[in-house]
């Protein structure tokens, strides 16, 4: 939960430069392509089904929500720690683009929180699993969900994130290639995510 919360400040404040690894923005831009690929890889390729059933063979069912909410929170952390700074700006908000830009991404927040609230049982972090297991349950069937912006939007989180993505009032070279680096991994992982989902219900 804490990665989640540092990423939704990483993408209201941009990037911290806590780790300077890199000048040059040919490498900044290298480097930060290498970490968004890690992060990619890891969080489409851990929640796909055939990973899921490799994983059956070292862990039970129970513990696979926690262990891909552990290692995606360990990734992402590698991010937004990590993240390279351009010191090329390709374009600033003036005063009143930036205070709607704020706005607007505090609404997309509240858009995140309320499609949460929404799906009731969602468990993002693999811990409905365990506690139904340590208390001898078994764990609930998942509903499908058309409620709250459900009724509308049929992926209201990714289009949130993508409105906060957009958001940042000052792009610079690294910050514009995380908007279209992210914004394709989402779109291509709303294509993943519908097919597996077609599995499930």
């Amino acid at each position: 939960s804490t990665a989640l919360i540092a990423f939704t400040v990483f993408l209201f404040t941009g990037p911290w430069g806590m780790v300077v690894l890199y000048k040059e923005t040919r490498a900044v831009l290298a480097f930060d392509f290498f970490l968004s690929l890690v992060f990619f890889v890891q969080h489409s390729g851990m929640i796909r089904n055939s990973f899921r059933a490799w994983l059956n063979r070292f862990a039970p069912e129970y513990y696979h929500g926690a262990i891909f909410s552990i290692a995606s929170g360990i990734c992402l952390y590698c991010v937004l720690f990590f993240w390279q700074v351009s010191e090329q700006t390709i374009m600033t908000a003036s005063d009143p683009l930036r205070l709607a830009m704020r706005a607007l991404f505090l609404i997309a927040l509240g858009g995140i929180v309320w499609s949460n609230l929404a799906l009731r049982s969602f468990d993002s972090f693999g811990l409905r699993a365990i506690r139904c297991h340590l208390r001898g349950k078994r764990q609930p069937v998942a509903a499908f969900a058309e409620r709250g912006p459900y009724r509308w939007v049929r992926h209201p989180q990714y289009f949130c994130i993508l409105v906060m993505i957009w958001c940042y009032p000052d792009l610079t070279a690294d910050r514009l290639l995380f908007n279209i680096l992210w914004t394709a991994w989402i779109a291509i992982g709303t294509l993943l995510e519908e097919r597996d989902l077609t599995v499930t219900f």
